[in-house]
């Protein structure tokens, strides 16, 4: 099979428009600016549109109705923009519609940076608008992960009927890697019988809402939500696992952040030090189970992130107190470095050189 050089953002693009994506609606903000300028470019050929929005509000209600007609839509940001969009994501899920949302991260709170970053996590998995909702977030830690994860956000997305976001970061969507399009397998999906796609007076009108007066309609609707996120957590939950059982220390990292510890356990491990890996494929749902296999000796669990510290919460419920959690993190566009990641580990073994 022909392997491409391809930078991550433009693997986004590919990605999609294989998966059957022919509408991206989206706004420019670095370091995602290639998503939009390969879609312009390449949509069009292949009978699709693109359409920079006035505005990311504007972008995500445009993808909400490209979604109630059925069709597979994307739009794509980064971490103040992805802020901008929240209201418009709320009313996605509220309203049951597919579709993908891919963010860059940078670094934050406000306008921040254009460094890479990992502090959406709270926003990316406890809703990040208003209301009882969650959305899938996939997580990729390579160019070519990317691709497949963007793939599979689509069907997800049908399979579901909701919002997936694919939370990358700069460097993910900077870097530039060897990849592959593999055949994949297909899933048996159900079809849109709920799209505004017309009627032909055949039938009663299909209507797509998110506004409930009736508090028990609403919370008959709020119920049935849950009930689909429960699915999802069984069915969806996804995670790498690298020697947990009988590690020393076990670290707890997503993204590029996964790719730095891969580095200082071998490092690590030079020196006698075992260190097993938890790489969250998804960061919602969050693999708690994975964390059943941490063996009696380990000495602790340690969350690596490029944040002040957001995935540590999710490490603390997954450990319910059979061991300590440390953190390391850096923050500000800032990316750790595998000594420090190492520095860390030796810290916790108490020196152990």
């Amino acid at each position: 099979m022909e392997k491409l050089l391809m930078k991550g953002n433009e693997a986004v693009g590919v990605a999609a428009i294989k998966a059957g994506c022919r509408h991206f609606f989206g706004y420019p903000i670095t370091p995602q600016n290639e998503i939009p300028e390969f879609m312009a470019r390449e949509m069009p050929k292949v009978g699709g549109v693109f359409l920079q929005a006035e505005s990311e509000i504007a972008a995500i209600n445009m993808v909400y109705g490209a979604a109630g007609c059925g069709i597979r839509v994307m739009t794509s940001s980064s971490s103040p923009g992805i802020s901008l969009k929240q209201e418009g994501i709320s009313y996605l899920a509220g309203a049951e519609l597919p579709c993908v949302i891919v963010n860059m991260m940078r670094g934050g709170p406000g306008l921040g940076s254009i460094q890479p970053g990992q502090a959406d996590y709270f926003q990316s998995t406890r809703g990040g608008g208003n209301g009882d909702y969650y959305t899938p977030v996939l997580a990729p830690s390579s160019v070519q992960e990317t691709i497949e994860m963007v793939q599979d956000a689509f069907d997800i997305a049908d399979m579901y009927r909701t919002p997936v976001l694919v939370l990358g970061d700069g460097l993910i969507g900077q870097m530039m890697e060897s990849v592959e399009f593999k055949d994949r397998p297909e899933r048996v999906l159900p079809a849109k019988d709920w799209a505004t796609v017309g009627t032909g007076e055949k039938r009663e009108p299909n209507i797509i809402n998110s506004l409930y007066i009736k508090a028990d309609e609403l919370e008959k609707h709020v119920n049935k939500l849950q009930k689909k996120y429960d699915v999802i957590r069984e069915k969806e939950c996804m995670w790498e696992e690298i020697d947990i059982e009988d590690a020393d220390v076990v670290a707890v990292a997503y993204g590029t952040t996964s790719r730095i510890v891969l580095n200082a356990m071998k490092t690590l491990a030079d020196e006698g030090v075992k260190v097993g890996l938890i790489r969250p494929k998804t960061l919602w749902p969050f693999p708690y189970k994975a964390f059943e296999k941490i063996g009696p000796k380990t000495k602790a669990v340690l969350c690596v992130e490029m944040s002040a510290g957001q995935m540590i919460d999710d490490v603390k419920i997954a450990v319910a107190g059979r061991q300590p959690v440390e953190f390391y993190g850096r923050s500000g566009g800032i990316i750790p470095v595998p000594s420090e990641v190492a520095d860390a580990v030796r810290k916790i073994m108490g020196g152990t050189k």
